[in-house]
């Protein structure tokens, strides 16, 4: 299997980017997530899955390990195919879908385009121990930060900040400070919104 391709930036796109590693160009699929973090210089190193079908090898590209592996988890449930785990992925952000699993969170994974609620229960039913394991996720500890989370985005919400922007600033804040309380968290989101 290719781990990862570095290279030359050709071209970019929100769904795929061409990467020349020595005269020879990859087409690596990526998702919105992965697009937004890719940065605006000449060379870059994806972290890569080959898909192999009958009729195909596809190439599809991530900005971190986590991402590749959360991909691979998704594409091992039935009824997940690659395209519908990249779509996941565009909408939510690794961290949120591994959250949404662990926490068994039907709603978030089937606010994904595509996925009905009994795919939802399915991927939450078949990944959830594997992403605790994996991930060595504490439940209580998900509970816990989630609760303080709602909360920070429940303030915002009222002060009249919208429920997306105020939800990317709040995962970002989460993702650097985890065991952040509710007043830090708003106090933090306010200065950058």
């Amino acid at each position: 299997m290719i781990n990862h391709i570095q290279g030359k930036l050709v071209e970019k796109n929100p769904t795929d980017v061409v990467i020349d590693c020595n005269g020879v160009g990859y087409l690596l699929n990526i998702s919105l997530h992965t697009f937004s973090q890719i940065p605006d210089r000449e060379q870059l190193k994806l972290f890569t899955y080959l898909l192999v079908r009958e009729d195909s090898h596809t190439l599809y590209g991530f900005s971190s390990l986590v991402e590749r592996e959360i991909f691979k988890l998704l594409i091992s449930v039935s009824g997940i195919g690659a395209n519908t785990a990249r779509m996941m992925l565009s909408s939510l952000s690794p961290q949120q879908v591994k959250e949404g699993i662990a926490l068994g969170d039907v709603a978030l994974i089937q606010s994904v385009k595509g996925i009905g609620a009994k795919t939802a229960a399915r991927v939450i039913l078949d990944l959830k121990d594997k992403v605790l394991k994996v991930y060595d996720i504490d439940e209580v500890s998900v509970n816990k930060n989630n609760t303080s989370k709602d909360e920070a985005l429940s303030a915002l919400e009222v002060l009249g900040f919208a429920k997306k922007q105020a939800e990317r600033v709040i995962d970002k804040i989460v993702t650097q400070q985890p065991e952040a309380s509710v007043e830090t968290l708003i106090k933090e989101a306010l200065k950058n919104l």
